[in-house]
């Protein structure tokens, strides 16, 4: 990496920590001169220490548009400093990264980087809905546009509700759950996070494990409303398109849900599956005795630290996997980060 001599301060990241940073710069490997795109920019924590470590230029990505108004303000900032343009900001959902890149006319990339979990501002403003920490109303959209997770838990059939909450959120008492919801609003519907948190916690023990009770319903019910899981794999699927040769692309999730996703996608992509992933299949290259397009840069998920985990909890279920387009003219990308 080429380490620049001057930082800019991470405006508008108060309170903002960005998960396993040191991995991801490790994975990424940013010099001077790459096109970055940080798909999920969020507080800005991964694009500003790209930006920082080498004289690269980021586009980020995100559809939330306080997202954007923070990224902006960042972008002014490195430009004020180094007298050019450095950070882009594309205003839209990562499943669309191809058309955002494009109409920006924005390069082949260098690095990809998608930070699957939700935004510590998202979590930590009670306006936005996410959190059954505080209370707010039952929201959780991501874009502030669509339908909200109150129209859902108030309009939706029990059996779809049950099934949001036992495939989305992994949570075993889902139908129990359903069943409670579609009871009770029938007198009061639901509009805060607290409500229906409290609910959830009525009608499902806690474990052991000391999770909240309304976790995984929660997790099941923003999944739904920003339809997560369908944004991951049409975003990946792009990604591997974006990847300049030699170039990059690093995903941490938070979730099995998530993992489970880019697991499958990167399989496909390198040939160590035999599950096709659209037109990622590996099968037809190596059947002409070609090498599969793509190498994978973790044979195992990277997690963070003992030491990132005690100062930031919310680091604790993260896992990194990291993948590389190949360079016919180079064999750098063919070092993994893990054997």
């Amino acid at each position: 990496m080429n380490a620049m001599t001057h930082t800019t301060p991470a405006i508008g990241t108060s309170g903002h920590v960005p998960v396993m940073l040191t991995e991801v710069l490790e994975a990424l490997k940013p010099e001077a001169g790459d096109a970055i795109l940080d798909c999920t920019f969020g507080g800005g924590g991964y694009t500003t220490a790209i930006l920082n470590t080498s004289d690269c230029t980021v586009w980020g990505i995100d559809r939330d548009p306080d997202a954007i108004a923070r990224g902006e303000a960042l972008a002014k900032a490195f430009e004020a400093q180094s007298g050019k343009p450095r950070l882009h900001m594309l205003h839209g959902g990562f499943g669309s990264m191809q058309r955002l890149a494009e109409e920006a006319e924005a390069p082949a990339f260098n690095g990809i980087v998608l930070d699957l979990g939700v935004s510590s501002f998202q979590l930590d403003e009670a306006e936005r809905g996410f959190s059954f920490k505080q209370d707010g109303p039952l929201d959780m959209r991501m874009a502030k546009s669509g339908p909200t997770a109150a129209d859902i838990v108030n309009k939706a059939p029990e059996a779809e509700l049950a099934d949001i909450f036992h495939f989305y959120g992994e949570e075993r008492q889902a139908r129990r759950v359903a069943r409670a919801i579609v009871a009770d609003r029938v007198e009061t519907p639901f509009t805060s996070t607290l409500q229906l948190a409290g609910l959830i916690r009525r009608v499902v023990r806690a474990d052991r494990s000391g999770i909240d009770s309304a976790t995984r319903s929660f997790q099941g019910l923003r999944i739904a409303v920003n339809d997560e899981l369908g944004e991951i794999e049409r975003g990946l699927e792009q990604a591997l398109d974006l990847l300049a040769p030699g170039g990059r692309l690093v995903v941490v999730s938070f979730h099995s849900l998530e993992d489970r996703i880019a697991k499958r996608v990167f399989g496909a992509a390198t040939g160590k599956t035999t599950q096709s992933f659209s037109r990622y299949d590996p099968r037809a290259a190596m059947s002409r005795g070609d090498e599969s397009p793509f190498v994978t840069l973790t044979h195992k998920p990277v997690r963070p630290g003992e030491a990132e985990c005690l100062t930031n909890p919310r680091a604790r279920s993260a896992r990194l996997r990291a993948i590389a387009k190949r360079n016919p003219d180079a064999s750098s990308c063919d070092k993994g980060l893990n054997p």
